[in-house]
């Protein structure tokens, strides 16, 4: 069983490490569900930590279905961080009906090779799992993230549990969203994934002595402006000693 986890800084990347985490899926903007991090950024946790990191490829937040100009630059990300030593790539490309876009999910995964591949949850938003599951078995994914076309994985368990099952070994079901050291091991019992997307920050006070309350860097929906959330190493260590303890 592997437990990936999902962050958005260099310093979450060192923590997932320390917690004993066998993989990271690296990320911007959160808040958004996820983006394409800095390749800066991308550089310095690569220098800093020697654990596998797959790399979000979304050019901003929102749906899946983008612009010509918006998949140039998911193109160019994936050989950017091709050659900058990622150990995957991680995408989601859908078509204005919701299903798959075939197409241009053969020439990420052309371009990404011979790294392995995910398809994030973008799969959640499709019509029909199961012919989802289908469409990325022939394209060659490695494997999808998914929260069983729930709000969570924990109200997905049910789906989950059958595409685990439909997959078999031609493909990775890895749950996510909203597992945590309190509910995996319950989800564990009742889905058999052999591989899980855990988020598990906690927050850090901010170093700033001068606080202006009247001043916010971001737009009305906001989160606190003085509060930095990181990868909590003792979460993740908790979840790690949990693998395969369910019964």
């Amino acid at each position: 069983m592997k437990i990936e986890i999902c962050l958005e800084s260099v310093e979450s990347v060192v923590a997932a490490q320390r917690g004993g985490a066998d993989r990271v899926e690296f990320c911007a903007d959160l808040f958004e569900g996820g983006t394409t991090p800095s390749l800066g950024a991308f550089k310095t946790a690569r220098r800093h930590a020697t654990i596998a990191m797959m790399v979000m490829i979304r050019p901003r937040g929102g749906d899946f279905c983008y612009s010509e100009l918006e998949f140039e630059a998911m193109k160019e990300d994936v050989k950017l961080f091709k050659e900058a030593g990622a150990d995957g790539i991680v995408f989601g490309i859908l078509n204005p009906d919701g299903t798959i876009d075939t197409e241009r999910s053969k020439e990420l995964i052309s371009l990404a090779r011979p790294l392995p591949v995910t398809f994030h949850r973008a799969f959640d938003m499709t019509p029909n799992a199961e012919e989802a599951l289908e469409t990325l078995i022939r394209l060659g994914v490695e494997r999808v993230l998914t929260s069983g076309q729930e709000a969570s994985g924990m109200e997905g368990a049910p789906l989950l549990k059958k595409l685990v099952q439909q997959a078999g070994d031609r493909i990775i079901v890895m749950p996510g969203a909203g597992i945590t050291e309190r509910n995996f091991a319950h989800l564990q019992e009742q889905v058999g994934a052999k591989e899980y997307h855990v988020f598990v920050p906690a927050p850090t006070e901010s170093r700033m002595q001068y606080r202006p309350g009247h001043i916010y860097m971001g737009g009305l929906l906001r989160q606190p402006e003085f509060d930095i959330f990181h990868t909590d190493p003792e979460r993740v260590s908790t979840i790690v000693s949990m693998k395969g303890a369910a019964k």
